[in-house]
């Protein structure tokens, strides 16, 4: 079982988003139907290797005749500068055509890498994602946003590049960890809060008592959430208006992934902690969200922010964000559920006190 979304860009790029159970034949059959049988370039994450790998060769073997893999370590601490020329000179040393495609298989870090990659290569060649983590499958893996962290801040080198086609196949998620599951959970949240509040009594079910229900059950609303973004993306590529809600939570969550070196907290931590700042920034600005909507999730977290650096040290890091304009911080707020908006700070007590709101709650 499958189901697939067409996401047309304002540059005119039509690619397919495919989600389902057993996509590793389809995904082959794709890739050779348009880029031919000589070579096939795989960036993957190295847990997903081990445990995948055999399988994925064993379908994709009879369809190309050079097959060249590279290995990422996992981690957020491997979208830097030095992975990335890794990459590259890996793949120029294996030998690539403007034709040779690349497939991305891990979740956020190796889909941001690879597009990256993809996008900087002979100035552009094929990119295919297959997401295999929960967070990429409802939100990286789709809009093209592809990039690399600097000791500055997060995703601060990269750029805009739109895959070919993205096959999303739920029989990955058999073997995610716990942790990578609340990454994911965290992105599947932030559409509920900002597009359709009936994704938050959805997940309630999903994580009753604390637990995770099987993969199979979260298909529908993983394509509930990438249709989300995918709608949100179409309309505006380049992050000029719209797409910049998508970063609900994330202004205070970058930081926090900062303060903890990218090891610390996993991006899905940071987010969801990062989401308590922006409602308390909300409500201070007169919206009307309820807390609870987000704590009802909160024993799926392990998150302590009792050792983080002051709040004054938080909001200089916060100037770094991208969506600062003439030096001005803007935050993704809420008039109330589904009433997403871009606020400019100007009153810094405000950031003093959404700071202070986010830290209680973890410390």
């Amino acid at each position: 079982m499958s189901e697939s979304i067409s996401v047309s860009t304002q540059s005119n790029h039509l690619y397919e988003y495919h989600v389902g159970e057993g996509l590793l034949e389809t995904t082959a059959r794709f890739i050779e139907h348009s880029f031919g049988k000589q070579k096939l370039i795989i960036i993957i994450d190295d847990t997903v290797y081990q445990y995948h790998y055999s399988r994925i060769l064993n379908v994709f073997e009879s369809s190309f005749h050079t097959i060249s893999t590279y290995r990422v370590p996992p981690g957020e601490n491997s979208k830097n500068i030095h992975q990335f020329s890794e990459i590259v000179d890996f793949i120029l040393k294996e030998g690539v055509e403007r034709k040779t495609p690349i497939l991305a298989i891990g979740g956020g870090v190796v889909g941001d890498l690879s597009g990256f990659v993809a996008a900087s290569v002979l100035r552009g060649v094929p990119l295919v994602h297959m997401p295999t983590s929960l967070l990429a499958m409802v939100d990286s893996s789709i809009g093209g946003k592809t990039g690399i962290n600097h000791s500055t801040g997060k995703n601060l080198i990269g750029s805009f590049y739109q895959p070919k086609a993205v096959f999303a196949d739920i029989n990955f998620l058999e073997t995610l960890p716990h942790k990578e599951w609340v990454n994911g959970l965290s992105e599947i949240i932030k559409y509920g809060f900002i597009a359709a509040p009936d994704i938050l009594n959805t997940l309630q079910t999903l994580t009753s008592d604390h637990q995770l229900a099987p993969p199979k059950e979260w298909m529908s609303i993983i394509e509930q959430s990438a249709s989300i973004k995918i709608n949100t993306v179409q309309k505006d590529v380049h992050e000029g208006g719209i797409r910049a809600f998508l970063n609900f939570g994330h202004t205070y969550g970058h930081v926090l992934e900062r303060a903890g070196m990218y090891s610390k907290f996993s991006h899905g931590e940071a987010i969801f902690a990062g989401m308590y700042g922006a409602i308390s920034a909300s409500n201070k600005l007169g919206g009307n969200i309820d807390n609870d909507l987000l704590s009802i999730f909160k024993p799926l977290y392990n998150i302590n922010l009792s050792d983080i650096p002051d709040v004054e040290e938080l909001i200089t890091w916060m100037h770094h964000d991208k969506k600062v304009d003439k030096n001005k911080i803007r935050l993704i707020l809420l008039h109330t559920l589904s009433e997403p908006y871009v606020h400019t700070v100007l009153d810094k007590n405000l950031l003093i006190s959404s700071w202070t709101d986010l830290i209680q709650q973890f410390s």
